[in-house]
């Protein structure tokens, strides 16, 4: 039986082929973690709705004709959790890290 981690690996790279973007490095734990972020942070069916916002921005960030780099995913990704760890702060009345 194949463990979680592996499921998601090949899942990841079946999602990648299937979209053509099989050079594209996804750091599956940093995706993980925004979600947990947002889950906890937001409301939980934040997590998905964050990890596609920042996604789709991630490639957008990328435009037509330039390559995905992982930077522009780091940054991304930092934006989407610093906004949602902002948004708990924000909910609970004290000030944003």
């Amino acid at each position: 039986m194949k463990s979680q981690d592996e499921t998601l690996e090949e899942w990841c790279r079946a999602l990648l082929q299937a979209y053509k973007l099989e050079d594209v490095q996804v750091d599956i734990n940093a995706v993980l973690a925004l979600a947990g972020v947002a889950a906890h942070s937001v409301v939980r069916p934040a997590a998905p709705l964050t990890t596609f916002i920042a996604g789709f921005a991630a490639g957008q960030a990328a435009a037509p004709g330039r390559e995905v780099d992982s930077a522009s995913m780091d940054a991304t990704l930092a934006v989407a959790r610093s906004l949602a760890a902002d948004y708990d702060s924000e909910a609970a009345g004290t000030p944003g890290e």
